[in-house]
């Protein structure tokens, strides 16, 4: 969830106006670590993951399933152990031997586990990344009740929709101000509840968030929603969703927790250097679309199908503090830059590398970004595409600031750079060393849907992995497209069924004299390979031959691989797929595209049962996978 810091968070009117000086000092706590860490080289490629649980309460005897305030509970525990262990190595040295770290997300429901230190960067440890997730699953399932349950889904199917929340609370709370959402399904930590509260004063309003809805048989034409309480005035923003917001035949949400309270699977790369680290960000950047139409796991929304499978827009939506002077709806006047995107979208710009690939072409987006900061940076010896990414990321505001961290020494801390970095959430993310730290030059992987079960957020995390090591074995793959057309591939990618059913814009292997570089291919193309492509699937295995894997090794990984594949070109559905599915055949559905109490119960079983191995999924997994 980026920066958690500590302390007294301001009130947005007292925050906006320090947000000039944390961009001042931000800027030059990025210039000191720039000229400490340019000319680090042979960093390890040490890598991670990332993976978001939904704590779920339930009811059996009524056949209810909520969501459980007591992830904060549990996550407090959880972290007893840790904290033991980092104070004992603080004291002796001794390096400490966690098994899984523990981490808050906006979600009171919500634990984020990732692996208890970094995993290496041999080929076996490739093949303890399952066994580390079962593990972490297995140490929260060990603090559970007898009627509780952990999910990796990537929307709750019913957040926001009727009795939905263990216990209840009514959607009145002063910070999200939501019809739907009380402020209690927020984490307690301050940064949380300031998050929702400055989102929604810096943009003047509530933020809008319409998903199209999944017409089915029964489903009125127009679907008009009859569970917003329209007449409500217990806020100002009350009449927002008559007035407008709440598009006809769309899904309509109104605070962040229905985007920060989703679910992902991320996976953040060590590179060797900074040039490296610069070329990874630009690559891993042209393939997220594909990747999240492969692990699409969103369906339902406020209770009702959807017709987008994934949550990223969702995301996109609900932490959109753009006034509207930035969004274009008025001309400029208070504020300083018209800003096309949500500050959570795909990114805007390349960095280029050593590698000799970028052209000047790609980044055919009009850049927004702040010329002062851009002269700043360039006359202190930054070149030109990294001065403009990071002056780029500068035109957001902070949005939560801690009393206590305003005065800092530039020369030793990042909170002022890093808070207006970790809130620009982009489908991949460039990351700077921290100030005296051995940690070095990374990405993160941003797009990818979280999975049900261990082996599948195994696979496509070793996936990942490999095809980022291949794209540095390899210094002539050249994955580049324009900017826009990544933008466009994104919108595709949330689509139903969009897998199967849209092509995306990626970069020919060999194309003809006079051929157009870039051609609409779709996800089995790019993935397995046709005469346009040479596939990533088979840019990883030239990657495995060109190494020495042993044989038992490389089997387990080939299991992964052919799970990739099989998502696809179709013989292994999404759990999207699986999940529509599921609900259309419930006799308790009426093809309304409703998906009641009723059926979010015995969905959210059905997944439980998968994920613990008592309900067999081949068509999820594929044949021969087990949980």
């Amino acid at each position: 969830m980026g920066l958690l810091s500590l302390g007294t968070p301001l009130p947005w009117e007292q925050a906006k106006e320090l947000a000039h000086e944390v961009r001042q000092h931000g800027i030059e706590q990025f210039l000191h670590i720039w000229r400490n860490t340019k000319n680090r080289q042979k960093d390890r490629l040490l890598w991670g993951d990332e993976i978001e649980y939904m704590l779920i309460s339930l009811d059996r005897k009524n056949r209810r399933a909520r969501l459980s305030q007591r992830g904060h509970e549990l996550l407090s525990t959880l972290q007893i152990e840790e904290n033991e262990m980092l104070n004992k190595a603080n004291q002796t040295g001794e390096k400490p031997d966690l098994e899984a770290l523990w981490r808050p997300e906006f979600g009171r429901y919500m634990i984020e586990g990732t692996p208890g230190h970094p995993y290496n960067s041999s080929v076996f440890d490739l093949t303890t990344v399952e066994a580390n997730m079962k593990r972490r699953r297995e140490i929260v399932a060990s603090l559970m009740r007898e009627d509780e349950m952990i999910l990796s889904i990537g929307s709750y199917p019913q957040l926001g929709s009727g009795d939905f929340l263990e216990p209840p609370h009514k959607a009145n709370g002063q910070f999200s101000r939501s019809l739907f959402l009380p402020d209690e399904v927020i984490n307690p930590h301050p940064r949380f509840h300031t998050l929702a509260g400055n989102i929604r004063e810096r943009r003047g309003s509530k933020v809008r968030i319409n998903m199209p809805v999944f017409h089915d048989l029964n489903t009125p034409r127009p679907f008009i929603d009859p569970s917003i309480p329209y007449d409500r005035s217990l806020f100002p923003g009350d009449k927002e969703a008559k007035e407008g917001a709440a598009l006809p035949d769309h899904i309509y949400m109104d605070a962040m927790g229905f985007g920060m309270g989703c679910c992902c699977l991320q996976i953040t790369l060590q590179a060797p250097n900074v040039d490296l680290a610069r070329r990874l960000y630009d690559q891993l950047a042209t393939v997220g679309a594909v990747m999240m139409s492969l692990s699409a796991s969103s369906p339902i929304f406020r209770g009702y199908l959807a017709d987008v499978d994934c949550r990223w827009n969702v995301i996109a939506a609900a932490v959109d503090d753009r006034t509207a002077e930035e969004r274009g709806e008025r001309p400029l006047a208070k504020d300083r830059f018209a800003i096309p995107k949500s500050r959570y979208g795909t990114i805007d710009t390349f960095l280029g590398s050593d590698d000799g690939l970028f052209k000047p072409e790609y980044n055919d987006l009009k850049l927004v970004y702040d010329h002062e900061i851009y002269r700043h940076l360039v006359n202190n010896d930054i070149d030109e595409l990294l001065a403009k990414h990071v002056a780029h990321l500068f035109i957001r505001d902070p949005l939560v600031i801690f009393e206590e961290l305003l005065d800092q020494d530039d020369s030793v801390s990042a909170d002022h750079f890093e808070n207006i970095q970790s809130t620009n959430w982009q489908n991949v993310r460039f990351k700077p060393p921290p100030p005296n730290s051995p940690i070095g030059w990374r990405v993160e992987f941003r797009p990818l849907e979280v999975q049900l079960t261990e082996f599948e957020n195994a696979a496509f995390s070793v996936f990942t992995v490999l095809l980022a090591r291949a794209l540095l074995a390899f210094p002539d793959i050249n994955f580049y497209i324009p900017v826009t057309k990544m933008d466009i591939n994104m919108q595709r990618a949330h689509n139903r069924d969009a897998v199967f059913n849209e092509r995306f814009y990626f970069r020919r292997s060999s194309p003809a004299d006079g051929e157009d570089t870039v051609a609409e291919l779709t996800a089995n193309e790019i993935i397995n390979g046709s005469a346009e492509f040479i596939g990533l699937v088979p840019i990883v295995q030239m990657y495995l031959d060109s190494i020495s894997v042993e044989e038992n090794v490389r089997r387990q990984i080939e299991r992964y691989i052919l799970f990739v594949r099989g998502r696809a070109n179709g013989s292994i559905m999404t759990a999207a797929a699986w999940i529509r599915i599921f609900v259309r055949n419930h006799p308790a559905y009426k093809f309304d595209s409703v998906v009641s109490s009723e059926i979010n119960y015995d969905l959210a079983v059905a997944l439980d049962d998968i994920a613990n191995g008592r309900r067999p999924a081949p068509e999820l997994l594929g044949a021969g996978n087990t949980v």
